[in-house]
């Protein structure tokens, strides 16, 4: 009978021994999981901010090309677009030797 009950003992012990999981297999799959998990986040993210730098890029270009097409229609059709010159101002007038450069402004 001590046999038989030795035997029921080391049965029920290793039964129970390999229905437990190792808690460190379990953490090591869930730590896969997460690693997995968070590169495919950073690549979703990656790819969402490639997408809004494009956009903002051709939103720039828009802008940029609506801003010459402003300045050309604005410009007089008589100068060159290249023409940032400034218009000559009128000659001065020459005045009598001995006289006031400003006649208002007498000593």
């Amino acid at each position: 009978m001590q046999k038989s009950v030795a035997y029921a003992f080391m049965l029920a012990a290793t039964l129970g021994l390999a229905a437990c999981d190792k808690p460190s297999e379990n953490k090591a799959e869930d730590a896969q999981e997460a690693r997995t998990e968070a590169q495919e986040s950073m690549n979703d993210a990656a790819e969402e901010s490639n997408e809004a730098a494009q956009k903002e890029a051709e939103a720039a270009q828009e802008r940029a090309d609506e801003q010459q097409e402003n300045s050309q229609q604005s410009m007089p059709e008589d100068s060159a677009p290249g023409d940032t010159s400034v218009p000559a101002t009128p000659p001065a007038v020459p005045t009598e030797p001995g006289a006031p450069a400003d006649p208002t402004k007498q000593q």
